[in-house]
């Protein structure tokens, strides 16, 4: 018999169908019903009949027709929603998609593999596993290191050993001995309780990488998770089951532990899952339409999937990479501007960072004079000002290589320590099989990451600061010798004059983003947990800094390829004519 599982309002209903040949709209009048009489107050409706609505796939959006059969418009158990008409959306109100389902509707089930061992997991890596590109599958090495750390585990428990976490309470409970018939509750109790987070919910390739990096730090073999449960958990994350995992709420010590219960949550089928299948609904619902059971928690198992900076961490990669592809294009964008504003190349030149041998300033240095006039590239635009006075260029553009540079050897520094992270056991405590026993320690506090993404902010924001400076001398007329604000018909149009605006704030306020949030500590736990790392907010202001410099970058690229208009029919270099064209692919000259 044909089942469908549809939202209402927020309720999630299984509907069965006894006959395929009903239509879209019994479903949608059936789905009502049954919200109505689930609700004391009848839900608002004196009668379905009352209930205006539109049916639409949850994968996707798309509407459907009320005419439409089911075994023709639906497949079997299949994830809709009913939108009754009129609703205001309460604030509370968790919709069936994620914002920017459109990415979305498209996915496809990865075919390519990689294999997790706890030990050699890039920045590169858990990006594109965020991105959805590749599934889980352990080692062999890693599934034995896992094998042995439990077996480790269920000696403690037959042997009625009293260790933290595994027969005990938590934080200030550790001393609460925890009776043997009772510790399969305690680990389910403790995900339960932990699952305080608030605000939005990560988004899919967020949740991806919280996940895989959690999978990853568990191949390590140190946490005492069983096999049996680690490779349910890679089941749910091949078929992209991903549970709701609210942004807020993590001090970054003892590791992440609200993001990591709520990530827990929905591996034991509570609270609720995003599949590209379902849409957000009941986790329950989610693993069973992918034909997955929930986690049943074995002793000390809620500990290990909840005790980590997976994170910080897996945030701090996405920022890493972000930082690192937004620093390359800020050298491509900054020629082009030195282009327009009619700077020389002078400043560029080996001899000089020799001098300073530092390893960014001689990278950026290389690339502008890979990008600027030269033999290789000759430049119309830079031969047309060869002999002229001018001697030497703002600071802007002058100094560009010892500006940019040092931001991309922030990067580096920052992508060490986050690289290390990725392959760290940060668990509580820690399961050492080959000793036989485990030993509490503190590798869950996420002051490395913390102090890493702090400085990578305070780093790549020197990227919005100088482009912002960069935007004003090409919109201001006595600095450029261009149209005021990089339009012909000045005063009938505005031209640039409020994107330099946007620029300004945005860089103004990175100036508050940039404080650093490891800085502070608040004491948790009833004074057990009495220093923090506060590096949740410091890798989630990490990721706003880097999307304001991609802004403000986007502006003055735009305000560059604007300004070489006034200088046509010259041309400049056949890389920066090609980053010309495009833009101009998608962007046309505005008059």
């Amino acid at each position: 018999m044909p089942r469908y599982t549809v939202h209402v309002r927020g309720e999630w209903l299984a509907v069965p169908c006894q006959d395929a040949q009903l239509t879209v709209g019994w479903l949608g009048r059936e789905a009502v019903r049954r919200y109505i009489k689930n609700k004391p107050d009848n839900g608002g409706f004196t009668s379905v009949d009352d209930a205006q609505f539109l049916v639409r796939r949850c994968k996707g959006l798309g509407l459907l027709d009320n005419e439409d059969r089911l075994e023709v418009a639906l497949e079997d158990n299949e994830f809709v929603e009913v939108v009754i008409e009129g609703d205001a959306m309460s604030p509370d109100f968790i919709p069936s998609q994620p914002e920017g389902v459109y990415l979305y509707s498209k996915y496809r089930e990865p075919e390519k593999y990689i294999e997790l061992d706890g030990d050699r997991l890039t920045t590169e890596d858990l990006v594109n596993l965020g991105k959805g590109r590749y599934k889980i599958k352990l080692t062999p090495t890693a599934e034995k290191r896992v094998q042995k750390s439990r077996e480790v585990i269920d000696s403690i428990i037959k042997e009625k050993t009293v260790v933290y976490g595994i027969t005990t309470g938590f934080g200030k409970f550790a001393r609460t001995v925890i009776p043997i018939n009772k510790l399969q509750e305690l680990q389910v109790n403790l995900v339960r309780s932990h699952s305080s987070g608030v605000g939005k919910p990560l988004s899919p390739e967020r949740c991806r990488m919280l996940l895989a990096l959690r999978i990853n730090v568990l191949a390590k073999g140190y946490s005492g998770i069983s096999l049996e449960t680690l490779k349910q958990v890679i089941e749910m994350f091949n078929a992209s089951c991903l549970p709701y995992v609210p942004e807020k709420g993590t001090v970054g010590a003892s590791g992440d532990l609200a993001p990591l219960s709520h990530l827990a949550l929905g591996l034991i089928g509570e609270g609720k899952m995003w599949s590209p299948k379902s849409g957000w609904a009941d986790a329950k619902y989610v693993l069973e339409a992918h034909g997955l059971k929930p986690v049943i928690l074995k002793p000390k198992e809620g500990l290990a999937l909840i005790n980590g900076t997976q994170m910080i961490t897996s945030l701090g990669c996405e920022a890493v990479e972000r930082a690192s592809a937004i620093a390359r294009q800020a050298d491509i964008v900054a020629a082009l501007t030195l282009e327009v504003l009619k700077g020389t190349t002078k400043a560029f030149d080996t001899d000089i960072h020799a001098l300073r041998p530092h390893r960014g300033q001689i990278e950026v240095a290389f690339r502008f004079r890979s990008l600027l006039d030269s033999d290789h590239h000759p430049s119309e635009i830079a031969e047309s000002h060869r002999f002229c006075d001018h001697v030497q260029d703002a600071y802007t553009l002058r100094c560009c290589p010892q500006v940019h540079g040092v931001v991309n050897d922030t990067i580096a520094f920052v992508k060490n320590i986050i690289t290390t992270e990725l392959n760290s056991a940060t668990d509580n405590p820690m399961v050492f099989a080959n000793r036989g026993e485990t030993i509490s320690g503190g590798n869950f506090h996420g002051e490395y990451p913390a102090k890493a993404l702090d400085y990578l902010a305070i780093g790549i924001h020197e990227l919005a600061a100088i482009s912002e400076r960069r935007i004003e001398r090409l919109c201001n007329p006595s600095l450029s010798e261009l149209p005021a604000f990089l339009v012909a018909e000045g005063g009938l149009n505005s031209g640039f004059m409020i994107a330099h605006c946007t620029a300004a704030a945005l860089v103004s306020e990175n100036k508050a983003l940039c404080h650093p949030s490891s800085v502070d500590s608040l004491s948790t736990s009833a004074a057990t947990e009495d220093h923090v790392s506060m590096g949740g907010w410091a890798a989630r202001k990490a990721l706003r800094v880097i999307e304001h410099v991609e802004q403000v970058l986007a502006i003055e690229l735009l305000a560059a390829c604007q300004g070489i208009e006034f200088l046509r029919p010259l041309k400049t270099t056949t890389p920066l004519e090609k980053v010309y064209d495009l833009v101009r692919s998608v962007v046309r000259f505005g008059k």
